[in-house]
């Protein structure tokens, strides 16, 4: 495994005008947001496809064990001899269970920043990750050194899922990666929790978004496998049926609102369809069981990506491009036409100055001659 590496500098000092408000830390950071998603989606890798590295996002509500799934995945990786690079990327943690490569805590104080900007929680996590956005360049960059010598890059977001996958640094993180290396998500759910219908499809909702916002091979963790076997979830997600009979059970459905059992099964019939695309692996963070097969579930997604994602990724860079061309010529058209006015008005203006200088010589020789006239009369 590889040492762990310098985190780029974004700690924002008292006297910059980010450190004076959170708006302006966020106006002063929104050039270099853009610039570091622009040059990370334009740049293609060098390292052929097979070598690259495989990274995984590792997404999931508060509480659902995120940190210990990434422990576990760090300590599986060591065991069968493959070497992992980690990224953590919640400022707010107190401690990790493993040893991150590069650590966001070591760039950004987040108590700091709460102190700073006078800001709650969330607030301070989501700045946290603006300032650290605005340098990922450095990140990709260290990234690109190391790609040689490690198989999997392993991402661990913030808890508050929602600062993550529906903020702009979120977005430009997940772009960036996916720009440049197979990237997939792992949304890890708690399995104890979503034992209940409701809870289950709320778990299923937010994979939904987060799927329709990457748009990236897509990997269901069902975490606490040791606690409750997550057999059920599985088969609510590939048999219609036994969810709705589980569903119209009195055990699930007797203290919830009447409105809830009407809203769960409309969605159940909205995202049936969403299910065939996810691929659900079941896993212990304690024990480590179904590691194998989530490693499975990670190269068919590595494959969906370079099958699917892929593509799509150059299609959309190949039309920008043209786009970005095309007003280029239009802009160099305007242009030319302005020059050509410009140099008609011009020729004109000097015309007309020499027919004025004409005529007012013209006049002075007719106002000398008439003088010359009066004193020989004289």
């Amino acid at each position: 495994m590889s040492s762990k590496s310098t985190a780029p500098a974004s700690q924002p000092h008292a006297g910059s005008a980010a450190a004076r408000s959170p708006a302006a830390a966020s106006s002063t950071s929104t050039a270099a947001l853009s610039a570091a998603s622009t040059n990370a989606v334009t740049a293609a890798p060098t390292t052929p496809a097979k070598k690259l590295p495989t990274c995984v996002l590792l997404v999931g509500m508060a509480g659902s064990g995120k940190t210990s799934v990434m422990q576990r995945m760090n300590a599986h990786l060591l065991t069968t001899k493959q070497r992992p690079y980690i990224v953590n990327l919640d400022p707010a943690v107190t401690h990790v269970p493993y040893a991150p490569n590069i650590d966001i805590r070591d760039t950004v104080k987040y108590a700091e920043v709460m102190k700073q900007y006078q800001l709650g929680p969330n607030g301070a996590i989501l700045t946290s990750l603006n300032l650290f956005t605005t340098k990922f360049d450095q990140v990709l960059e260290l990234l690109e050194k190391r790609q040689d010598s490690v198989d999997y890059i392993l991402i661990d977001t913030p808890g508050q899922i929602e600062v993550f996958t529906w903020s702009a640094s979120g977005s430009i993180i997940t772009d960036s990666l996916a720009a440049t290396y197979p990237t997939v998500v792992a949304f890890v759910v708690d399995t104890p929790r979503s034992a209940s219908p409701a809870t289950f499809m709320s778990n299923m909702l937010y994979a939904c978004s987060i799927l329709y916002r990457t748009r990236l091979p897509f990997v269901v963790l069902f975490n606490k496998s040791d606690v409750t076997d997550p057999a059920f979830a599985i088969e609510w997600m590939r048999d219609f049926e036994a969810f709705q009979s589980a569903l119209h059970s009195s055990d699930h459905s007797e203290h919830e609102p009447p409105y809830m059992h009407s809203l769960v099964q409309s969605m159940s019939l909205v995202l049936d369809e969403f299910y065939s695309i996810l691929d659900p692996v079941s896993f212990s963070a304690v024990t480590g069981l179904g590691a194998p097969a989530l490693f499975e579930a990670f190269g068919r997604a590595r494959d969906e990506y370079f099958k699917e994602y892929k593509p799509e990724l150059e299609r959309l860079i190949q039309e920008r491009e043209k786009r970005q061309q095309d007003q280029r010529q239009r802009q160099m058209e305007k242009l030319m036409r302005d020059i050509k006015l410009e140099e008609a008005q011009g020729a004109g203006s000097e015309k007309s100055q020499v027919d004025e200088g004409a005529g007012a010589s013209a006049a002075g020789q007719d106002q000398g001659k008439g003088k010359g006239k009066a004193k020989a009369k004289k």
